[in-house]
């Protein structure tokens, strides 16, 4: 929980996620929120694309959770990286890390975030696309930043928020915070549009 003390000048919001990235991207705001863990199964449907994936996994979380909070806005995320059409999910080990890296050297990868909010009937999905290329390294340079930085729990295995913008060629977006994991931009005017006073009042 982040935040619990609700402001009257401010609707109670919940941020379905497990991802202390995201939480930490939504402090930024300086609002009251809560951390509920949705519980979804994010396994791909036949031939769904890798934004379908991440636009139906973000409503299914703020779904899961807004169920159960009917009178709470509600925002889930998800995120999906994309390399010519194929999901690079998160490593969980550094095997599969380094394979990534080397896969994607030289690469552009489309990061899809996805974003929803959610109260009841009324619900606003998006994505919002990052395009990373990353820099052709050698092994040695890619052993010595997963040894590093360890970014295990992040799809394509570079945090570009920390030693992983050493990895990286370019990024362009729209949104500078939808690559860690939450779109702050358009979130803020979701929020906005929702009855939220962004910066709140003293």
């Amino acid at each position: 929980m982040s935040n619990s003390t609700n402001s009257p000048q401010n609707p109670i919001l919940i941020l379905g996620s497990t991802s202390v990235y995201r939480r930490e991207l939504l402090e930024r705001l300086r609002i009251p929120f809560e951390v509920i863990s949705p519980k979804v199964d994010e396994t791909p449907l036949t031939g769904e694309s890798t934004l379908d994936l991440a636009l139906r996994l973000a409503h299914a979380k703020a779904t899961a959770v807004a169920k159960q909070h009917p009178n709470a806005w509600v925002i889930g995320s998800d995120q999906v990286a994309d390399l010519c059409g194929a999901a690079i999910g998160k490593p969980g080990n550094f095997e599969r890390a380094m394979a990534q890296l080397q896969l994607m050297g030289g690469q552009t990868v489309t990061f899809h975030t996805a974003l929803c909010l959610m109260k009841g009937d009324v619900q606003t999905t998006l994505s919002v696309p990052t395009e990373v290329t990353f820099r052709k390294l050698s092994d040695e340079v890619l052993e010595s930043y997963l040894l590093a930085e360890e970014p295990y729990d992040c799809a394509g295995s570079a945090k570009s928020e920390g030693l992983g913008i050493s990895l990286l060629e370019s990024i362009k977006s729209d949104d500078p915070t939808a690559l860690i994991g939450l779109p702050l931009i358009a979130l803020t005017g979701l929020l906005r549009d929702a009855g939220f006073v962004i910066p709140s009042k003293k």
